[in-house]
């Protein structure tokens, strides 16, 4: 006799109308995302999964697999963690204005906001501030709150109205605000003071002594400041410190910050976009510096994109976002986790 408390799958008849709900909301957001993308001239684009490389962050884990040739002869390559290598080619060949709907992966990240499979909605402008991207992402989440009818953001007991001014306060600002910190003064030369970051934030956070200037960085945002982000509205985060910029260029009258924002809604972390940095020696140091971290935490590295570094040199001063298109649909949808507005769940992780 099967387990009476053994749940059924999510391809029940049940439990899929249980979530028919959410899935027909990711159609109609689906459907205006796109029309609003063709209204501003954009060109919808489909690169591919596999690469060299799956972006060379820390951080950010990806699934490995090995193509075999006809004569034999094995290549590695990875699921990628972003379309962003190759979105970036493209600029380089002279789109101007691309936006994908496209499947990432990344591995040891799960819970009610993450999958190790999710589609991102990812969009550059070619000749365009990092200020243009960011009122696109605005202008994109209205749209999809528009197209379910839902009137405001809910989240474990936080709420957001899509439809109204975006709060705009940069990380220094959010910093000193719910952690009391003066970040900015612990950046030199576009180098995080790890010492002078330790002792201001010891009495709000456990920091250990393998911590570095990053990590400590990264647990008084988690811990202090993005739980207040997105409350009652959306809020913009922006002017992310140097030692964070990513893919981002520095801002030109600051040095210490990066042309790097994030929005936020109910304290959920939505998009991250970028003034897309393009000097491609400068771009070579930080991820070589990031795989250098990521081999002393975790063991591994992840080779470097030669092509990409080129396209980085080539492509033209451009701006993009990576938006959480699950994460949106779920907010606008009125679903409690990002597995509920997913057609088909990755495979045993629901």
């Amino acid at each position: 006799m099967a387990d009476i408390d053994q749940p059924s799958p999510w391809w029940s008849p049940a439990r899929h109308a249980d979530r028919k709900p959410f899935l027909t909301a990711r159609g109609a957001i689906t459907r205006a995302v796109r029309a609003w993308f063709d209204e501003q001239g954009f060109s919808e684009v489909e690169t591919a999964i596999l690469q060299v490389s799956p972006g060379n962050e820390t951080h950010l884990h990806a699934p490995r697999t090995e193509l075999t040739s006809n004569d034999g002869t094995r290549a590695t390559r990875y699921l990628r963690t972003s379309p962003e290598f190759a979105a970036k080619k493209l600029l380089a060949a002279g789109e101007a204005k691309i936006f994908e709907f496209a499947r990432v992966f990344r591995d040891r990240e799960r819970g009610d906001l993450h999958l190790p499979e999710f589609t991102m909605l990812e969009w550059y402008r070619a000749e365009a501030s990092y200020d243009a991207v960011m009122a696109d992402t605005i202008v994109v989440i209205a749209h999809a709150a528009q197209a379910t009818g839902i009137g405001r953001f809910s989240f474990r007991g936080r709420t957001a109205d899509p439809f109204v001014d975006p709060e705009l306060l940069t990380v220094a600002q959010a910093v000193e605000r719910f952690a009391g910190i003066d970040l900015l003064a612990t950046i030199s030369h576009g180098e995080g003071d790890r010492a002078a970051l330790a002792a201001a934030a010891n009495p709000l956070i456990r920091v250990t002594d393998d911590d570095t200037w990053s990590d400590i960085f990264s647990k008084v945002l988690v811990e202090h400041v993005e739980p207040n982000l997105g409350q009652g509205r959306l809020t913009v985060l922006f002017e992310y410190p140097a030692p964070e910029a990513a893919l981002a260029r520095a801002k030109a009258a600051d040095p210490r910050v990066a042309e790097r924002f994030e929005v936020y809604a109910c304290g959920v972390e939505l998009a991250n976009g970028f003034g897309e940095l393009t000097e491609a020696a400068e771009q070579r140091r930080r991820f070589v510096a990031d795989m250098d971290e990521k081999e002393r935490r975790y063991g591994e590295r992840y080779p470097l994109d030669e092509d990409f570094l080129a396209a980085v040199a080539a492509m033209p001063p451009s701006s993009g976002v990576a938006l959480g298109f699950d994460r949106l649909v779920m907010l606008a949808s009125g679903a409690l986790r990002v597995d509920q507005v997913v057609w088909t769940p990755p495979a045993g992780e629901t």
